[in-house]
């Protein structure tokens, strides 16, 4: 239900992720932070709220924590989802790609 949520939230910026302009677990901060901020609405900003918490350093950078262990469990699961959902899309991304789109060329021996 929560990675639903996240996994939907994610594909909202398919197009960034694919141009390099963000990455899935920089988007994963953005929007733990924005379901920690908002008041709960249903059941996963509940747990959200309750298992999860985000922590931010003097230079604007955000550590996100499990408050709990179940907690742990959450955020290492949104993390790796974030990461598998990044590879996904580049590997769909690269699928008809020729090395002559990237400017190589064959080098004849």
């Amino acid at each position: 239900m929560i990675l639903s949520e996240f996994s939907n939230y994610l594909k909202q910026y398919n197009n960034e992720i694919v141009a390099n302009k963000t990455s899935a677990t920089k988007l994963l901060c953005d929007w733990i932070k924005y379901v920690i901020y908002k008041t709960p609405k249903n059941h996963s900003d509940k747990v959200v709220h309750k298992e999860i918490m985000l922590a931010q350093n003097k230079q604007g950078e955000f550590f996100i924590v499990g408050k709990s262990d179940s907690g742990r469990v959450l955020v290492n699961a949104l993390y790796k989802y974030a990461l598998s959902y990044e590879n996904f899309l580049m590997s769909r991304w690269l699928e008809n790609k020729k090395p002559s789109d990237f400017g190589v060329n064959k080098q004849s021996n």
